[in-house]
C-alpha cells in the first residue's frame, strides 16, 4: 500500500496513475466528500479522513503503508508529522515532493522545505527527493485574467525556467514509489525539456487562442499586490512575488534529463500543456 498525503495537482494525480497500474493506493485528505477524493475512490483508490495537524489521524493512515508519497503545502509541523508516523510504521521508503529548498532562503517556503529535509533525514527513512522548477500548472492561476484582459503580468521580468508539468512530477513520484529501490538517497531535479519566460508563455497563448496576450512586468510590490486582489493569502502573495523577483534573477533558469531518465519519455513542453488547458485560458 502506497500512502499519498494530500489530493492536490501532484498527489491526485499520482494516486491516478498508481491505480492505473493496479498499485494499491491510499489517500490521506480532510474532506472526503469532495469531488476530487471522491473520483479517486471511484478510480480504486482507498480514502483515509485525517488531518497532518493530527498524528493519530495520520497513523491510522499509515497503517499497512510500505511507501509514501509526501507532497503537501510545506508547513513543517504537518509534513514532520507524516515523517514521524512514517517512522513509527516502518515503512520502507518517503518520496519528498520539494523544491530549490535551503535553510538560508529569503522565501519562507524553501526555508520551511529545508526544514521537511533535514527532518526526514534525520529520521533515517530510505527516501527520494525530487526538487521540482516551476509548475506549469501555475499559469493556470493566471487564467481568468488572461481570459478577461487578453493580458497578464509578472515580477519575473524576462527570466526563464526550466517549467515542468505537474503531471510529470506526479509519473515521477508513482514509479519512484511503486518500485523504490534504486531511488533510495537520491535528488531528482524536474523540469520540462526547455527554458521558458513569460514572453514565451504569452507567444505560446497567442498562438493557441488566435489572439494577442500581452506580458507586463510587474515590480515586487505590484506583484504582490495583484494577486493579494486576486484572493491570494497575503503571505502566500509575498512568497510568490519573492520566487517570481528571483526568477527575474536566474534562479530558475536550470533544465535536467531527470525527467526523461525515470520515465523513459520527454517531459512535456508548454506548448503541451496550455493546449490540454486552453478553454480556462479561452
Amino acid at each position: 500500500m502506497i500512502l499519498v498525503t494530500t489530493a492536490g495537482k501532484v498527489g491526485t494525480e499520482a494516486a491516478r496513475l498508481l491505480r492505473e497500474q493496479d498499485v494499491p493506493v491510499r489517500v490521506l485528505v480532510r474532506d472526503p466528500d469532495k469531488a476530487t477524493p471522491k473520483a479517486l475512490a471511484a478510480a480504486g483508490a482507498e480514502i483515509a479522513s485525517g488531518d497532518l495537524e493530527i498524528p493519530a489521524g495520520i497513523d491510522a493512515a499509515m497503517a499497512g503503508v510500505s511507501a509514501v508519497v509526501l507532497v503537501s503545502p510545506a508547513v513543517p509541523a504537518q509534513e514532520l508529522n507524516v515523517v514521524a508516523s512514517a517512522a513509527r510504521a516502518g515503512a520502507a521508503h518517503v518520496v519528498k515532493a520539494t523544491s530549490k529548498a535551503s535553510a538560508d532562503s529569503p522565501i519562507a517556503r524553501r526555508r520551511g522545505q529545508a526544514e521537511i529535509e533535514a527532518g526526514l533525514a534525520a529520521a533515517g527513512i530510505p527516501h527520494t527527493l525530487l526538487r521540482s522548477n516551476a509548475y506549469m500548472q501555475n499559469v493556470l492561476a493566471l487564467a481568468p485574467t488572461i481570459a478577461a484582459t487578453s493580458s497578464f503580468g509578472s515580477a519575473a521580468g524576462k527570466g526563464r525556467a526550466g517549467m515542468v508539468d505537474a503531471r510529470d512530477v506526479a509519473a515521477v513520484a508513482a514509479a519512484i514509489a511503486a518500485s523504490p529501490g534504486p531511488h533510495a538517497g537520491k535528488t531528482y531535479w524536474l523540469t520540462g525539456p526547455e527554458l521558458v519566460s513569460n514572453y514565451d508563455v504569452a507567444a505560446v497563448l497567442s498562438k493557441l487562442l488566435g489572439r494577442t496576450i500581452t506580458y507586463r512586468e510587474l515590480t515586487f510590490q505590484e506583484n504582490k499586490d495583484a494577486m493579494i486582489r486576486a484572493g491570494v493569502p497575503e503571505q502566500i502573495a509575498e512568497m510568490n512575488a519573492q520566487a517570481f523577483s528571483l526568477t527575474a534573477d536566474g534562479d530558475a533558469e536550470w533544465v535536467t534529463d531527470d525527467v526523461p531518465a525515470i520515465l523513459g519519455r520527454p517531459g512535456r513542453p508548454f506548448e503541451q500543456f496550455a493546449a490540454d488547458h486552453a478553454a480556462a485560458f479561452s
